[in-house]
């Protein structure tokens, strides 16, 4: 890895993580809805956008895909996306932006640790101080996270529960996602998502009956009208935009600095979140703040490349 991978990979990691950190606001906007069914809608939304950019090259880019490749595609689909999102909005809804956000900043720990047993990985000795920085500023936004936002233990529990379950699922799917961007380097990064999108479109419409029509809650025009509009926009921002930044960057970057990347997920839910609650950050959460980024720089020079002496070339 040289340095310029490095700089690009961490830019599209960042890139990455401020257009996914406005998906902890989304079930905000559409709390007359179910997570269920705002996940069911985002992913349609989002195969439809996939279906359409992936047309022109669809033939060429199938013929290069074997049955293992699609098995894949639609595993991390499911996991991924279809299962991480409804958990994910069920935590903000239950339990609030900022438990959630914390909770789903313990991502980059999960990952990191995982992929460090990878052949040709940096030492995890190496990642330790990292790790443990960004470990405690999770914890320092947990101790200033508002209790349930409905003031309902029980709830505030299964919406814990939700984020942990969450944090599982895009474990699983960041270091299959990594390994498999590995294995099929004839496809782009962008056309891997939009792969990843139609399966994931196919697999969300066999969702709609379940998640609609079964539904006995009466919704007005207007109602519907900003549950598009913000199933929608997330498709494209989160789901296309965002997806394509990260597969560029865990192209760029070993997988343990990938892992590291997502805390910038953490780091503008956080941002979104003050300014959705119209508030500065706690002194707490200030500390917390500079610790992730800290984390994140601590790590970077861990994987930084060697400068070579004259004398050793």
């Amino acid at each position: 890895m040289n340095a310029r991978n490095l700089w690009l990979g961490i830019a599209c990691g960042a890139a990455a993580g401020a257009v996914w950190g406005t998906v902890f606001l989304a079930p905000n906007f559409t709390r007359d809805f179910t997570p269920f069914q705002l996940a069911v809608a985002r992913y349609v939304t989002y195969g439809l956008i996939s279906a359409l950019l992936i047309a022109p090259r669809w033939r060429a880019i199938v013929a290069t895909l074997g049955l293992r490749e699609w098995r894949a595609l639609a595993w991390m689909s499911f996991v991924g996306n279809i299962v991480y999102f409804f958990l994910l909005g069920t935590g903000v809804q239950r339990g609030g932006v900022a438990m959630t956000s914390v909770v789903i900043g313990f991502l980059p720990v999960t990952v990191t640790v995982i992929t460090s047993f990878d052949k040709g990985a940096i030492p995890l000795r190496k990642l330790v101080p990292s790790l443990v920085l960004g470990t405690i500023g999770s914890i320092c936004v947990s101790i200033e996270a508002p209790p349930s936002v409905t003031g309902d233990e029980g709830t505030r529990l299964v919406g814990v529960a939700a984020a942990v379950g969450a944090l599982c699922c895009w474990t699983a799917f960041a270091v299959a996602n990594t390994r498999w961007l590995a294995r099929v380097q004839h496809i782009s990064g962008h056309d891997w998502n939009l792969l990843g999108g139609v399966v994931t479109g196919s697999l969300a419409l066999l969702c709609v009956a379940p998640a609609f029509l079964f539904s006995d809650a009466a919704h007005h025009t207007d109602d519907w009208m900003r549950f598009i509009a913000t199933a929608a926009g997330i498709a494209l921002a989160a789901s296309i935009i965002g997806n394509m930044f990260w597969n560029m960057a865990s192209r760029y970057l070993p997988s343990t600095l990938v892992g590291q990347m997502i805390l910038f997920e953490t780091l503008f839910a956080l941002l979104y979140g003050f300014l959705w609650e119209r508030r500065f950050p706690t002194l707490l959460e200030s500390a917390a703040i500079a610790l992730l980024v800290t984390s994140v720089i601590l790590c970077v020079g861990a994987h930084r490349p060697a400068p070579v002496h004259p004398e050793t070339a």
